[in-house]
């Protein structure tokens, strides 16, 4: 079942993202399906710790990132509503190693008129999975 309320295509996904964090680290949006997106991220100087492995906190933008755009793309009328990031917690599972590539994938657990949850799996070139994590973001009137 399709659950995006807007229509969108993959370049005006990522070129809403221009300028900010999300192009800092090179996440790039690259499929959609009916109720899920997927992106990813280089695994660079940019996004390592000093071990020269991903970074937790990197793991952890994309998959707000993920969610984030994903409420978005849920919402009736994002002119007149915004949604907000609430609460997001992540498991790191397996490292990934500097020139390597992480790729994540949100699908809903809860669409609500006031809160969405999302679920958002990590997962290395081999496709092995890197971080789970949950999102819970907050649908709020636009001030």
């Amino acid at each position: 079942m399709k659950i995006w309320k807007q229509e969108f295509n993959l370049d005006g996904v990522n070129a809403m993202c221009s300028n900010t964090l999300v192009e800092h680290l090179a996440i790039k949006f690259t499929e959609v399906g009916e109720d899920y997106l997927i992106a990813e991220m280089p695994v660079t100087h940019q996004t390592v710790q000093p071990m020269r492995i991903l970074h937790g906190g990197a793991s952890v933008v994309l998959a707000e990132t993920l969610g984030s755009v994903a409420s978005v793309l849920c919402l009736d009328d994002p002119t007149t509503h915004h949604a907000v990031g609430l609460d997001i917690n992540a498991n790191h599972l397996r490292s990934v190693p500097e020139g390597g590539k992480v790729f994540g994938k949100v699908t809903p657990v809860h669409i609500g008129r006031t809160t969405h949850v999302w679920k958002i799996e990590l997962t290395n070139e081999a496709g092995k999975l890197t971080c789970v994590s949950r999102l819970t973001m907050m649908v709020r009137a636009a001030r």
